[in-house]
């Protein structure tokens, strides 16, 4: 099988090609049993958004930013990912980035993942990180008549939905990359997963 998704993903991968009574319950239980899924995979929370944002409508007219840092440093020296997520379609891109990361290299980022092949989003939600709350990003969002919605450290659940693909991106790779500095070669793959 080889996904480390989960039972309903992990389920529809196998009934594709393969049949067997009672199906599900086999998947489910291999699911549970895998040492990998259950050593990387993190206890869900219960806890729901206090506010939740707008629904979005359009593709791409919304989007999510996030950063995960701390990875092991891969064969550039990178060792973080900038998550770029659709709230509408769930759809990601992600860009391997040095710790040192600034706002004009995540701009020019969300500039040629996301501007370039999707135009301008009405709404971008992140956290209150200094790479999305500096002068030159305030000054472009006015400038373009783009609305910024910040996330509080105290309630990281409204920017949810990046939050729920970096559980998974660090799922992913974990169970993937073959060796510390191979996971940035694994972002193409876990951006279609």
């Amino acid at each position: 099988m080889g996904t480390h998704l989960g039972r309903e993903k992990t389920f529809a991968a196998v009934s594709r090609d393969f049949f067997r009574p009672h199906m599900y319950q086999w998947v489910r239980k291999r699911v549970r049993s895998c040492e990998a899924c259950q050593r990387v995979k993190p206890s869900k929370s219960s806890q729901a958004p206090l506010r939740p944002l707008p629904i979005a409508t359009e593709a791409w007219r919304s989007v999510s930013i996030d950063f995960i840092f701390g990875l092991p440093p891969d064969a550039e020296g990178r060792t973080g990912v900038l998550v770029f997520v659709d709230r509408f379609t769930k759809m990601v891109h992600l860009i391997p980035v040095r710790d040192t990361v600034t706002a004009a290299e995540t701009a020019a980022q969300f500039t040629d993942c996301v501007f370039r092949h999707h135009g301008l989003p009405e709404s971008i939600v992140s956290d209150p990180d200094p790479r999305f709350t500096s002068a030159f990003w305030s000054s472009l969002f006015q400038l373009l008549g783009t609305k910024l919605s910040m996330s509080t450290a105290v309630h990281p659940e409204t920017n949810g939905q990046t939050e729920r693909v970096n559980r998974v991106l660090e799922d992913v790779l974990r169970s993937y990359a073959t060796s510390f500095a191979s996971w940035s070669a694994f972002l193409p793959l876990a951006e279609f997963a």
